[in-house]
């Protein structure tokens, strides 16, 4: 299926690894000039470079705080600049997931902040920046990458930050759709990145088992029976960024492989 998205424009924070990367990849595969957006100089510009060599096509390294107001600001006006027009937002950047899970003792306002800032106030903020330039042309994508521990309660944080994601998409949607501005959020479940990796390999050894053995057993959480790759969600945000998903607004996309026994409706 051809996306109609040759010579779309794009951000995507957190782009320069992770499932970020793989959706700028993807994105770009498709036709799309990307501007990423991380904190990291050094991992932002190398991972534009491998970008920018694959693809062919354009990819703008943009330094990005989005838990600042004037950062966040800068990289919008510095994206529209540089690519001529945004047409696709991908929410992305959020405080890593995956470590300890707090204590209720533990749950201070300093480290709740910290994570909601960066993810629910992060989106807003890239939300706000981006919306009148969408207006203005009339069309637009904005995909918040959230998780699906918005349906489960194994970390406080983490349900209350990804629960608020897709509250938030939600209510974008109702906002901009009349704008041809469609939002929607993803739900990735375990995946294959390059942080997962080496956590796989610890997991593994500590276990006293192959990594391949860990990666079965973190397979068989959902219903496909496969751990799945970052490449393999960002299958599903590029088609939610192009036109040919009008039909899809102000809903959550699960791409974890059919995880848990729940009906969502």
């Amino acid at each position: 299926m051809d996306l109609d998205l040759k010579d779309k424009t794009a951000i995507v924070t957190g782009g320069s690894r992770g499932i970020g990367k793989a959706i700028a990849r993807e994105l770009a595969l498709e036709g799309v000039d990307v501007a990423i957006a991380a904190r990291g100089r050094e991992a932002l510009e190398a991972a534009a470079a491998e970008l920018a060599t694959e693809t062919g096509r354009r990819i703008v390294p943009i330094l990005v705080d989005t838990g600042q107001d004037e950062s966040v600001r800068t990289l919008v006006a510095t994206a529209n600049d540089e690519l001529g027009h945004v047409d696709i937002l991908v929410n992305n950047a959020a405080v890593p997931g995956g470590g300890p899970v707090p204590e209720l003792s533990e749950m201070t306002e300093e480290v709740v902040w910290a994570d909601m800032n960066v993810k629910v106030m992060g989106y807003i903020r890239c939300a706000q920046a981006v919306a009148p330039l969408m207006r203005a042309q009339g069309w637009g994508r904005i995909i918040n990458i959230s998780g699906l521990g918005a349906r489960i309660s194994r970390s406080m944080i983490g349900s209350m930050r990804n629960v608020s994601v897709a509250a938030m998409t939600k209510n974008l949607a109702d906002t901009l759709g009349p704008d041809g501005i469609n939002v929607t959020v993803v739900h990735p479940g375990a995946t294959r990145t390059e942080a997962a990796e080496a956590n796989i390999a610890e997991r593994a050894r500590s276990a006293g088992i192959s990594v391949a053995e860990m990666e079965g057993q973190l397979g068989a959480s959902n219903s496909i029976r496969h751990f799945l790759s970052a490449q393999e969600v960002a299958w599903v945000v590029a088609f939610l960024a192009s036109p040919k998903s009008i039909a899809i607004n102000g809903d959550a996309v699960a791409a974890g492989g059919g995880v848990g026994d729940s009906i969502y409706y």
